[in-house]
């Protein structure tokens, strides 16, 4: 009896241990989306150096850069052309430089989207060349494509990263009347398109789904009727999360459950994120929140569920020195209490990004997600301005 108590006594702590390093495996993975990055006019002469053939955007992001460098996957929506030569000019046909992308990938951008209604703002060439550039330098992407077979063999884009197998898919709702030219490729919103898509997506087993649509009414806070019921769909036909873009304000984040194959399908949804970079003078237009998503999988063969979701009010300073002005991300919470001095705001800044700050927060607050607040140890910094403002 003995050695078989023995025998049961082993297999049994080897049960435990298995259990254990079973629940040892449970991984986690953060990502943050941002809203609209623009390229309007203002913000071609504030970051040129030489020009039409150097620009420094870096300023920009270096506020915010050690947010996104925090999360295993940074994704932003590029609603500009990258069209490779100027002229380079902003609203209504966007055509940046080629420097923003660099300055987005420095900053920490994985993943940047490309299907919006400015997708075709300089036409096939800006289409490819925007592609090209976001290969060149090293970042994930999907929404338009150079050919049919392109995208055949890109799409859904499937991420892999840090134990996780993601999918994503981009669509727009329309190119601002501007076609498309063959063979480039703008993903349009088409359901029965999407719902193959999907399909295709879900076959690939990958451990999440996330799709970002460019949707919506212009400057309206809250979502429309369409908005809804495209979402309801989409959740319907295997989505995880939705990140919506193109109103240029941010819209309620909601939970929208939903069902796959007759299971509970806990989905969310934020409508839209706002502008996170722009020229827009607009009341509400000046801003937009950075959405942190962080999913968990039990182990390498579970399906990964959400399991936090917080937002980031960030607000768009338009610093001034002299004829010289310099556009910033600014991540409001580590900024509003004093430190608003360490960025030279003048009254009417800090005014404006308060204003914008407390209109967000009473908006987003009374739906499914709360706000993590930033301090400046997080950003690195100290009772010191960013280094670019101290060499100004």
């Amino acid at each position: 009896m003995k050695p078989l108590l023995f025998l049961f006594g082993i297999l049994c702590c080897n049960v435990c241990l298995y259990a254990q390093a079973d629940s040892a495996q449970a991984m986690r993975f953060k990502m943050v989306f941002v809203g609209d990055v623009m390229g309007h006019g203002s913000q071609i002469t504030s970051a040129q150096v030489v020009k039409d053939s150097l620009y420094d955007y870096s300023p920009c992001f270096e506020l915010i850069s050690p947010i996104l460098k925090q999360a295993d996957l940074a994704i932003g929506n590029l609603e500009v052309t990258l069209p490779g030569k100027p002229p380079y000019k902003g609203y209504p046909q966007f055509r940046s430089p080629d420097d923003l992308a660099l300055a987005l990938r420095y900053a920490g951008f994985n993943l940047l989207v490309t299907a919006n209604n400015h997708s075709n703002d300089s036409g096939k060439n800006g289409v490819i060349n925007t592609i090209e550039t976001l290969y060149d330098y090293g970042f994930y992407h999907t929404g338009t494509f150079q050919s049919q077979e392109e995208r055949d063999a890109f799409y859904p884009l499937i991420v892999y990263r840090n134990n996780f197998k993601l999918a994503f898919l981009n669509y727009t709702y329309g190119t601002n009347g501007i076609p498309t030219r063959f063979p480039t490729i703008v993903n349009s919103i088409e359901e029965e398109q999407i719902r193959k898509d999907l399909i295709e997506a879900k076959a690939l087993r990958p451990d999440f789904i996330i799709v970002l649509l460019h949707w919506g009414n212009e400057y309206q806070l809250n979502e429309n009727s369409q908005q809804r019921r495209l979402a309801d769909s989409v959740f319907h036909w295997g989505a995880d999360l939705i990140v919506g873009a193109h109103p240029h304000v941010v819209q309620p984040i909601k939970k929208a459950p939903g069902a796959i194959e007759g299971q509970p399908n806990p989905g969310l949804i934020a409508y839209s994120l706002g502008n996170f970079i722009s020229g827009q003078r607009r009341k509400y237009t000046d801003g937009g929140i950075m959405f942190e998503v962080e999913i968990e999988k039990k182990d390498k063969h579970s399906k990964a569920r959400i399991i936090n979701n917080s937002y980031i009010p960030v607000w768009r300073y338009i610093q001034r020195e002299g004829k010289q002005s310099t556009f910033r991300v600014v991540p409001v919470s580590a900024f509003e209490n004093g430190q608003e001095s360490l960025l030279g705001m003048t009254t009417s800044d800090i005014s404006k990004m308060k204003f914008y700050a407390k209109e967000t927060r009473k908006h987003l607050n009374r739906f499914d997600s709360s706000e993590r607040k930033i301090t400046l140890q997080e950003l690195g910094l100290t009772q010191k301005a960013p280094s670019s403002e101290i060499e100004k």
